[in-house]
């Protein structure tokens, strides 16, 4: 059974050296906006019973190395539920945050919008928005927990709407509560678990080690950098290939270094973004931020298979996170081409594809390729740096696969070879055509030569 923490020990699980911040003043008008007979009496018991004069607690606390604005819901206190002055001390909360350039991190279990004040308490969430994208704007990071429960406006306010969003074990997370549902619902279906299956969250994390990975995350989107990430060193073969058949063969061998590999040697410490909030995920597509030579590179990374448009539009989420952040994003490019079959297409392919390449063509934050194996088609091409896309000796680029291109010219299997060759995919062949850097770090002894 998951244990519903109270908000102070939710703060006290997570971070160190909180202080409150003070709350705004509101006289309240007598039972609330709408004079709901009995409120007042309900908000009194609810105080008595938690210690707090609201439905939040706001301060701030060091995480980790980083010092962050808390917003923690007190659920003890009619349901976490938002009103009207619990718009006024998250408000606060997040111009506090702007002023001192602090990352805001809400720890929610909330049941929604508060019925006693009615459509003032529903607006709230429209001043929560507010106040979560000038914080956006302002550059700095937003990271969820999601508690037992997170559902109404809570989840689509402060949980669903920030960058990163992380939840403790058998949580109810889902925009309808346990009380407005279908009574023949999956309750399965309104879970942490279950948000992070379908793409909605990034990481069910253990109570106990809540704190150390929210400080990773805190540490690492808190570290800006104007330099562009260095490309890994190639960790397959040296030699550049013969033919461009032999550059296809070693590109499609299970032997090579796939990405996982890559991201183990370069980074010293990486967490990863989940899904597309979109509703999908694809295990093709790794995602996330990690530390290279003591600062945040971000990374989006293709491991070989064909990628799903959930996996293009996670690269773009993330590109376009780091952007926000100031952060550098390195892209490791690996796939025979995007997913063409005919769920991939109901699931959006095409403007999954144009919403990555409009991220990396929009992005102002440097961006570094490194072509790990296949590059087919623009399914690859929509994850390439242009001007800064460095390629492996065991790696081909192409406009299309060399059996498609000879079933189109209509040409026999054993000519794929030929045609492979002709298509100048090999790494040497797209540094002599400028589509790809060169140095002594990929290629011995050619320079550095940019496209």
């Amino acid at each position: 059974m998951t244990v519903r923490l109270t908000a102070r020990q939710a703060i006290a699980l997570v971070a160190e050296d909180f202080t409150e911040l003070p709350p705004p003043e509101r006289e309240p008008a007598p039972d609330g906006p709408l004079g709901w007979h009995g409120y007042d009496a309900a908000r009194a018991r609810a105080a008595e019973r938690t210690g707090e004069p609201e439905s939040v607690v706001c301060g701030t606390a060091r995480v980790g190395d980083t010092r962050a604005v808390l917003i923690s819901f007190e659920f003890g206190f009619l349901g976490g539920s938002l009103g009207e002055r619990t718009g006024d001390r998250i408000e606060a909360a997040y111009v506090h945050a702007r002023e001192h350039q602090l990352p805001v991190v809400p720890l929610i279990a909330t049941g929604g919008s508060r019925m006693q004040e009615g459509m003032v308490a529903l607006t709230q969430l429209q001043r929560v928005a507010r106040q979560s994208v000038l914080t956006r704007e302002a550059g700095l990071p937003q990271i969820a927990v999601l508690r037992d429960p997170t559902t109404g406006g809570g989840w689509a306010t402060l949980g669903a709407g920030a960058d990163v969003v992380l939840a403790l074990p058998g949580a109810q997370v889902g925009f309808a509560g346990s009380r407005v549902r279908p009574a023949d619902a999956d309750p399965a279906a309104y879970t942490a678990e279950a948000q992070v299956a379908a793409g909605a969250a990034d990481a069910v994390v253990p109570p106990q080690e809540l704190r150390e990975v929210l400080g990773r995350w805190l540490r690492l989107l808190t570290t800006p950098s104007a330099e562009p990430a260095p490309p890994p060193e190639p960790l397959g073969a040296r030699d550049l290939p013969r033919t461009g058949w032999d550059a296809v063969r070693r590109a499609r061998s299970p032997e090579r270094p796939r990405a996982e590999a890559y991201l183990d040697a370069y980074f010293t410490d990486r967490v990863a973004i989940s899904g597309d909030r979109c509703g999908g995920t694809d295990p093709g597509m790794l995602c996330g931020f990690g530390e290279h030579r003591g600062r945040t590179v971000a990374y989006a990374a293709q491991c070989g298979t064909a990628t799903r448009p959930a996996g293009y539009r996670t690269a773009t989420r993330l590109i376009r996170l780091a952007d926000r952040l100031g952060i550098p994003v390195l892209t490791l490019v690996d796939t025979p081409g995007a997913a063409n079959d005919a769920e991939a297409e109901r699931q959006g392919a095409g403007a999954a594809i144009a919403e990555l390449f409009a991220a990396v063509a929009g992005a102002r934050t440097p961006l570094t390729t490194l072509l790990i194996g296949e590059g087919g088609s623009g399914g690859a091409l929509a994850l390439a740096a242009p001007g800064n896309t460095w390629a492996t000796p065991d790696s081909y680029f192409s406009v299309i696969a060399p059996e498609l291109a000879a079933a189109i010219l209509k040409r026999p299997p054993e000519e794929v070879e030929a045609t492979a060759g002709q298509l100048r995919l090999r790494p040497q062949d797209l540094a002599e055509l400028r589509l790809i850097r060169t140095g002594d770090q990929l290629f011995p002894g050619t320079g550095d030569r940019q496209p």
